[in-house]
């Protein structure tokens, strides 16, 4: 054995490799980096306990996985795959399968949410009480400790009990929590494995060499006893795995029992619970227990089969309560999984009690008060079906949660870092904890909160340090240092409060010293004068940047937490992190490592202490997050949530089908970015390239009325516009400094050599300023047209964009496209969107970035799951099909009857308008008439009251079906195939990053040759699909494949003679992405490249066109170098350091894959012309 420092999916993830022989996976937060650990393994050569390495597949879906994995445990090989949420879902058929024929293997779950009112990624057991009754096993494991122990159980006794096993554990909270614990290496595992049951299972093998046939059909006559024939191996599980722990312990020392029980001998209340709650059930029972409180708390690990008689004969005789808590949700039962089973067991018990609640869906945090609470509500006589950790005001199920409870002993030591995605924060707190577990006298423990932006979201990384065990699955509540890597952050969010007395401050900021302590707001500034906090500040940004680490902080930070937490002293701790960093940046080469130490070298030198007085004349207001004005979803939900106190929120508020107002992402305001641009008027040609490029739509134009500037602000600067009006028209650029993610893309677009942006801060620039003129602007007209074609590429970027400030990474490639489609037709568009960035991104609760005009129209978004996205949007279409055609019907039976003339007119044209004009001024005026006429007639007549209702549908609707690569090109392309076969006017946009950028950057098959990816280590050996050339088959499909930022103007007439198709069409948008390993800033000089050196071709297949103009070339004949292109990547220039002998083989390869490509698509144009 050996002690390392590993998170629950790696503890999980060393097991499932040295038992499996095959790994089917498939990516899906938070359990994909199981199957990545799995396969570094393998890369790296590691043999499992027979000998060789794991054979990694990646499959297309989860139900491939599954189907994969059933696939190999027929022919006679052990199997595993990793999974969570809808994932697990779809493998339900299979499970069901396995069960059936008693095969043996093991699927690992980070349990987690399932998308119901609205997805969540994060931790509940909702996903596995969905697969209860398929015929599993399921064993749970509470810690990371045990996500490693009990990972082993399950494979050992799989292949003993010839049933399959799911061992889960919490998602985010087991899975991604870091701790040191003892794992087993190598040949210890070996005499886990029943070699009798391992050569009983390769005799079962599926071969022609002993024939036989498997799952065949049954009828009525003997199905029933089939099902039946296998109840002695269900029987005999428990006994099975509790012979397995018992020899887990004779090895370890670690004892653990099916049920197990902790707490007082004569406890009269006990708790029953799984996963990471029974740990915090148990220091709440420790701390109860000493205060004379008879309670006690029962630990489910087996839960299905359920072991009746272990579990009954492990309570104490002297209990009269059992309260049960389930981590899901069944609505319309009588209670959850986990309650129906305990109630179950204990029917022949006297005495008992049982009563069921609920708690900690989607990771909410269960703290030691709720549990007891939970013990109070029990001994109050407190109702069945409760919930514990929320307020329910509507059916008042809530309990209410008392004062804190210290449950952690004094010497525990808390740290929480406050940090901006993508900065390096929570990969240095990792990085902390593997320090501090082997290279100091303590153990860490370390758990990390996300919200759901991309990059640049608030993360918290939460630090415990002690010399006992830590298992303490609850965020920290007492914390001897605390570090905010944001100034935006200050008065924000409520950071300082855990903050024990004389601990420490640590601020990242540009502001001066002498003039910090006054711009706090008056709670931080009490704070720290009666707790006597010691208050650092320094510009770890500056620093970084002198050492040439752009951005990334989190090497100066982590420098300063070893100094300042009295871990070590000043100069081991600058050791300690060289150390670290030449280790952690190893695969990206000495360069790297480099400026990370001189990063390690400066932490010191500008480190400054903020003199905290002992009273305080002059302190900052609280940031105003809502306007006064604001509506109450504004100030209700939206409020809180900015401020991250959204537990606060009672169900009352909340939205009862998920469904969520237009335009609130406007008032977010985040002022996250470190650098921003500032237009410079005199360099400005007025080619509006910055505003169509920019991502996050805060770069805007608009033509100015000169009567409007006698009320501008005194610096709202403006330009004569070149536009041919005849009002002397002023022109301007708006940056949204508040909005702004500091990407660059709009100054790296900007065609003249004199830009006409360049960058600058927040605190040098006169930001108060700006935000006036942005409301002014933003006051302003959005239709002064004047000389302008808004069909143009120019004249189209004057319209204000209903897609704006979105969560997406700074500088994203696929956002732009979506803001393009809002200024083409966002008054008409219904979208369909497919899980992945472009959903998380675009409708995530509270605020979303679809708007609406002034008269309230706009984008009516939708997002179902990943897989289903192509048929999801197809309903969409037939039921406005269905809606136009009964609104045609109802017109014809009023027109029929001929008494409303004026009416029927109005009502004809707009019918007739709308069905050859779509979404012309004509139509919508047409529209706008019949609906004013209808509003008089409301009432008179049962038609109209009737056409009212389907008045919408005069005019048709846009419909668009948005996902990723991964989506389009693998789990939903069966159902991308049939939507565009169906010849239904549907558009497809495929938002093209070449890899599952949601997940973390896993390949796909839009994945080219010689890129690395996670699950293709070595480089993708692979070509990429063709979808354009699959989907042009069919003959009657519009295709485009496009790139914004190598041609914008071919990018546009995509967009436009797609939604003029009466058909289907697919636009496959190519979307440069974090996962490529680039500067975002050069992203639109990457796409140029992509499409100059032949890797991207840009084309237009419109089979609407006269034969012999069907298929357009909209690129030259590669001129550009590809290999240099490429090379240029780190997606392909790691591959030097990840398979150094075949790199420049398999990157030729890729070149020639290109050529190919290219050639082909030549002729196919040719021929489809």
């Amino acid at each position: 054995m050996q002690v390392v420092t590993v998170d629950g999916n790696g503890a999980a993830a060393r097991v499932a490799y040295a038992f499996s022989e095959v790994a089917a996976v498939y990516p899906i937060t938070p359990s994909s980096t199981m199957a990545e650990a799995v396969e570094q393994l393998a890369e790296s050569g590691r043999a499992n306990l027979y000998g060789q390495p794991v054979r990694v597949v990646q499959m297309q879906s989860e139900a491939g996985a599954a189907g994969a994995v059933h696939g190999a445990l027929v022919a006679g090989s052990l199997a595993t795959t990793f999974t969570s949420s809808q994932g697990l879902l779809l493998m339900i058929p299979t499970l069901y399968k396995l069960a059936g024929e008693l095969l043996p293997g093991v699927f690992h779950v980070a349990a987690r949410s399932l998308a119901t009112q609205a997805l969540s990624i994060f931790g509940d057991h909702s996903d596995v009480m969905a697969v209860r009754q398929t015929g599993v096993a399921m064993i749970c494991a509470s810690s990371v400790q045990e996500a490693h122990d009990m990972a082993l159980v399950a494979h050992a006794v799989t292949l003993q009990a010839d049933v399959p096993f799911v061992h889960f554990f919490d998602g985010f909270r087991t899975s991604s929590e870091m701790q040191q614990i003892e794992v087993l290496e190598g040949d210890e595992f070996a005499p886990f494995v029943d070699e009798e049951a391992l050569r009983r299972f390769r005799d079962r093998a599926l071969r022609p060499d002993q024939p036989k046939v498997r799952a065949a059909a049954q009828n009525p006559d003997v199905y029933f006893q089939g099902r039946e024939a296998s109840n002695r191996f269900y029987d005999a599980i428990p006994a099975l795995v509790e012979k397995k722990l018992e020899q887990l312990e004779s090895v370890t020392g670690r004892s653990y029992r099916l049920y197990e029980y902790v707490g007082a001998i004569d406890a009269t209340q006990v708790i029953v619970v799984m996963g990471s709650a029974a740990e915090t059930v148990r220091h709440t029972v420790e701390y109860l227990q000493a205060t004379g409180e008879k309670v006690g708390l029962m630990k489910v690990r087996l839960f299905r089969p359920f072991g009746v008689e272990s579990f009954v004969s492990a309570f104490p005789d002297s209990v009269r309560q059992v309260l049960v808590l389930d981590r899901t949700k069944e609505p319309g039962g009588v209670g959850e999984p986990l309650f129906l089973d305990v109630v179950a067991a204990l029917r022949n018990q006297r005495g008992i009690e049982v009563i069921g609640g609920r708690f900690g869906l989607a990771s909410k945090e269960l703290t030691p008060e709720a549990i007891a609470a939970v013990f109070a509500h029990g001994a109050a006589g407190g109702n069945h079906d409760f919930t514990v950790g929320i307020d329910d005001d509507v059916t008042h199920r809530s309990i209410p949660i008392g004062e804190r409870l210290e449950v952690e002993p004094v010497d525990v030591r808390g740290a929480i870092f406050w940090g901006f995605g993508s900065d390096g924060t929570v990969g240095a707190c990792r990085s902390s904890v593997e320090l501090i577990g082997e290279k100091t006298a303590f153990n860490a423990q370390g758990y990390f909160v996300y919200d759901s932006k991309k990059a640049g979201g608030v993360t918290t990384s939460y630090l415990r340090i002690g010399s006992g065990a830590l298992n303490y699955p609850f965020l920290v509540q007492r914390a001897g240092y605390v570090a905010c890597h944001k100034s935006v952050y200050l008065g924000r969010y409520n950071m300082l409060e855990p903050l024990e007395h004389g601990g420490v401050f640590v601020l990242n900021s540009d502001i001066p010293t002498d003039q910090l302590f006054r711009r706090l707001t008056e709670r931080d500034q009490r704070i720290l004068m009666e707790r006597r906090i010691r208050f650092y500040n320094i510009n770890a940004l500056e620093i970084a940047q002198k050492a040439g680490l752009g951005t990334r902080i989190n090497t100066v930070m982590q420098t300063l937490f070893f100094g300042l937490s009295d871990l070590v002293s000043r100069d081991e701790a600058t050791n300690l992190i060289k150390q670290s960093v030449a280790k952690q940046f190893v695969a990206k080469g000495r360069d790297v490592i480099a400026m990370n130490e001189r990063a390690v070298e400066m932490a010191w030198s500008g480190l400054e202490e903020v003199d905290v007085p002992t009273h305080s004349a002059q302190c900052a207001a609280p940031p105003e997050l809502v306007p006064a004005d604001a509506n109450a979803f504004a100030r209700e939900v939206i409020l809180p949530t900015m401020k991250l106190e959204g537990d606060t929120i009672p169900v009352s508020k909340m939205p009862v089908d998920g469904t969520l107002p237009l335009g609130t992402a406007r008032l977010e305001k985040r002022r996250i970015a470190p650098q921003v641009p500032k237009w410079i008027k005199e360099n400005c040609i007025q080619c509006n390239q910055c505003v169509m490029a920019c991502p996050h739509a805060v770069i805007r134009a608009k033509q100015v009325e000169p009567e409007r500037m006698e009320q501008a602000p005194e610096s709202f600067d403006t330009l004569p516009s070149k536009s041919l009006n005849e009002r002397e028209l002023e022109y301007r650029i708006q940056v949204y400094l508040e909005d702004c993610t500091g990407c660059g893309v709009c100054i790296e677009t900007c065609p003249p050599k004199l830009k006409a942006l360049e960058f600058t801060t927040l605190e040098k620039g006169d930001t108060e300023a700006e935000v006036e003129n942005t409301s002014f602007f933003d006051a302003l007209p959005d239709d002064v047209y004047d000389g302008v074609d808004t069909s143009t590429v120019k004249g189209i970027q004057l319209k204000r964009p209903l897609f704006e400030f979105s969560g997406a990474c700074a500088g994203c490639g696929e956002t732009p496209y979506l803001k393009l489609l809002t200024l083409l037709c966002g008054e008409h568009l219904l979208m369909a969107n497919a899980t992945g960035c472009s959903s998380i991104f675009g409708g995530t609760f509270p605020t979303v970035p679809y708007c609406t005009t002034d008269e309230g129209r706009g984008p009516a978004w939708a997002n179902s799951l990943f897989e289903d996205n192509a048929e999801y949007g197809m309903g969409f279409r037939l039921a406005v099909e269905s809606n136009r055609s009964l609104l045609r019907k109802r017109v014809e039976q009023l027109c029929a009857d001929g008494v409303h003339t004026d009416l029927d007119a109005a009502l004809r044209r707009a019918v007739d308008l709308g069905q050859v004009n779509h979404f012309s001024e004509e139509a919508l005026a047409a529209q706008w008439a019949a609906q004013i006429l209808l509003r008089k007639e409301k009432g008179t007549h049962p038609l109209i009251d009737s056409i009212i209702e389907l008045q919408d549908y005069f005019l048709d609707k846009a419909v668009w079906i948005v996902g990723g690569d991964g989506w389009a090109y693998d789990i939903g392309y069966g159902g991308v195939d049939h939507v565009l076969a169906s010849g239904r006017n549907v558009n497809l946009l495929v938002l093209d990053t070449e890899v599952y950028s949601n997940t973390g950057g896993q390949a796909s098959k839009a994945t080219p040759m010689g890129a690395v990816a996670k699950f293709a280590e070595s480089g993708m050996r692979a070509g990429k699909k063709n979808l354009g050339y699959l989907c042009m088959n069919y003959g009657n499909v519009y295709v485009a494949q496009i790139s914004m930022g190598a041609n914008r103007v071919q990018t546009q007439q995509a967009f436009m003679e797609a939604m003029a198709y009466e058909g289907p069409s697919l636009i496959i948008a190519y979307s440069p992405c974090i996962a490529h390993g680039i500067n975002m800033m050069e992203s639109a000089k990457i796409a140029k490249d992509a499409v100059e050196c032949g890797y991207w071709p840009l084309y237009r297949f419109n089979p609407s066109r006269p034969k012999g103009e069907r298929f357009s070339w909209d690129a030259h004949e590669p001129r550009g170098d590809f290999l240099n292109f490429v090379q240029n990547e780190r997606r392909f220039s790691a591959l030097y350091d990840r398979a150094p002998d075949e790199a420049d083989s398999l990157l030729e390869l890729a070149r020639k894959e290109s050529q190919r490509n290219w050639r082909f698509l030549q002729k196919l144009g040719a021929l489809m012309n």
